[in-house]
């Protein structure tokens, strides 16, 4: 467990690793994950610095405060929330953060490291993408010589999901909003990682009998019912799919749990690296049972 770990090292060094979490503005998704972020952190016993600013905040604020988390000694990894409005440059912002502390791998040198297989290798890899693998890696799914369809092609999410899935030596479709019939290509999946954060978009019919689905896409939607007037909903419409898929991971408590795990255990490693400890890649998986939420 990474709280053990955690004990071990303020046990040596006299600190705990820091995670400061930079958010701009409020919406329901982001303040999800932020507040999930920071309750993670409490449980396993790193420092969580809430780094929040208005909506209206200028970009020259924004990176001024990401100046001082780079010289924050307290700070390990920093991590940027997303979305950020839309005022600010948000390539901007990723390149201010300092390599040794982009815990969520999105810094333009990480993601160039992803790319180029076989040469210096990423600091970080993106928590998501890591995540996903994870979990396929966990629940036993072969990935080597199996057709993986990812859907949404963003920088975050979908782009480093098929260079990871690509360096498991699965055959990868990238299918985006210019694909034409989308549903076709993914029929062919043997795997479907969606990641657009369009409401059930993927359909039952989208997939292939047996197809393993992680659903990474998360909408807030109006529900008078539920608590606090909203409810979580995935890209894929879970009624449908998990009567065709082998296997599928809800939302909420699917890719995200995974996430947040994969984001304290580059903390952990960050801060390993800063007091000159060997790092230890044996437990990226420390926190989740990924048979509980790929089923």
């Amino acid at each position: 467990m990474i709280a053990r770990r955690v004990l071990r090292l303020r046990a040596q060094v006299g600190v705990v690793p820091g995670l400061a979490v930079i958010q701009v503005g409020h919406n329901q998704v982001s303040d999800l994950y932020g507040r999930s972020k920071q309750l993670a952190c409490e449980e396993v016993g790193i420092a969580s610095f809430a780094a929040c600013l208005p909506e209206h905040a200028s970009e020259e604020e924004v990176l001024q405060l990401v100046d001082v988390l780079n010289a924050d000694s307290r700070v390990h990894g920093i991590l940027v929330q997303l979305p950020m409005p839309p005022h600010i440059q948000l390539d901007k912002v990723l390149r201010a953060v300092s390599l040794d502390k982009d815990v969520d791998g999105l810094h333009p040198i990480n993601l160039g490291r992803l790319v180029l297989r076989g040469l210096h290798q990423p600091t970080f890899i993106p928590c998501t993408p890591l995540g996903c693998l994870e979990l396929l890696r966990r629940s036993g799914v072969q990935i080597e010589n199996k057709h993986a369809v990812v859907i949404g092609c963003s920088n975050v999410v979908g782009l480093p999901t098929a260079l990871l899935l690509q360096r498991y030596n699965a055959t990868v479709t990238v299918v985006h909003e210019h694909t034409l019939n989308p549903a076709e290509a993914t029929r062919k999946a043997d795997i479907v990682v969606s990641a657009t954060g369009v409401a059930q978009l993927v359909r039952g019919h989208w997939l292939k009998k047996g197809a393993v689905v992680l659903d990474v896409g998360t909408s807030a939607v109006a529900d008078a019912e539920a608590d606090g007037g909203y409810r979580l909903i995935g890209d894929v419409c879970f009624e449908e799919a998990q009567i065709v898929a082998s296997a599928i991971t809800p939302v909420p408590g699917g890719v995200g749990p995974v996430t947040v795990a994969m984001v304290l255990s580059n903390t952990f490693q960050s801060a390993l690296r800063f007091f000159g400890i060997a790092t230890d890649t044996s437990d990226s998986s420390f926190t989740t049972d990924s048979h509980v939420i790929l089923r």
